[in-house]
């Protein structure tokens, strides 16, 4: 994650924490709702984790409700101090497989449910926040919104120190390139982990120059391949669009 928002976040975090009295004195639920959205493997349940860890709260996942009814008795045995996450809301609020419905989501998050219990923040994920519904955005629902991106090199050079070691990633002689590839190329962190992971169950020394050497080249390589993926399913959506405008091949 880039450091400003992990600043902002844990700020926003701690800012909610210390407000007790006032949301008592404005007649406010104490709660505070946020929006993870990016493609996967971009770091949202991680974020969750890291979100949990930082306050001390327990985290209750809302993944296997079933139905509007079910999803009331769940939050009022839950505790305060808590963490409550939908993901994938998206997919969630809909009317088939006994899934809960919008109007009962909608009075978890500020109807009467939402009363029951102090202190608690509620995390939704979605990988496409333009599916959601635009009454689930607005401030008092979900009041953060938290783009999480493809991996960026601040990101990278975390990354690189956890799975290789490498402290002073900006003076390696690879940096430029890859940096130029991360910058023009959609990859994931969890991506890059992979990849790390692999090189490290080829027994590499993150202590020996050559090896750290010979993992950053194998990144490279995986890099140039990704954008050359990415290049060609872009070429083919371009052909089909202009197929489809009666502009390709099939129209000659």
């Amino acid at each position: 994650m880039e450091p400003d928002l992990k600043r902002k976040i844990m700020k926003d975090l701690d800012r909610f924490v210390a407000r007790r009295e006032f949301y008592k004195k404005v007649g406010k639920a104490w709660k505070r709702g946020y929006l993870l959205y990016g493609p996967p493997g971009t770091g949202k349940s991680s974020l969750i984790a890291a979100m949990a860890n930082h306050l001390k709260f327990d985290v209750f996942d809302l993944e296997s409700i079933r139905s509007d009814s079910h999803l009331k008795s769940v939050v009022l045995s839950t505790t305060n101090r808590s963490i409550l996450v939908i993901e994938d809301i998206d997919c969630s609020v809909h009317n088939k497989d006994n899934r809960f419905t919008l109007s009962g989501l909608l009075n978890f998050m500020d109807g009467l449910w939402s009363s029951c219990g102090d202190e608690r923040v509620i995390v939704f994920t979605t990988n496409h926040k333009d599916r959601l519904d635009p009454v689930l955005l607005r401030p008092g629902r979900m009041d953060v919104h938290i783009h999480m991106s493809y991996c960026t090199p601040s990101a990278f050079r975390i990354l690189a120190s956890n799975y290789l070691g490498i402290q002073d990633f900006d003076s390696h002689r690879l940096k430029g390139e890859i940096v130029g590839l991360l910058e023009s190329t959609k990859v994931t962190p969890a991506d890059i982990c992979e990849d790390f992971l692999k090189e490290n169950d080829d027994d590499v020394d993150v202590d020996d120059d050559d090896d750290v050497d010979a993992a950053l080249e194998r990144v490279v390589k995986f890099l140039k391949l990704r954008k050359l993926e990415g290049a060609n399913n872009v070429d083919e959506t371009e052909t089909q669009e202009e197929e489809k405008a009666g502009n390709g091949p099939e129209s000659e």
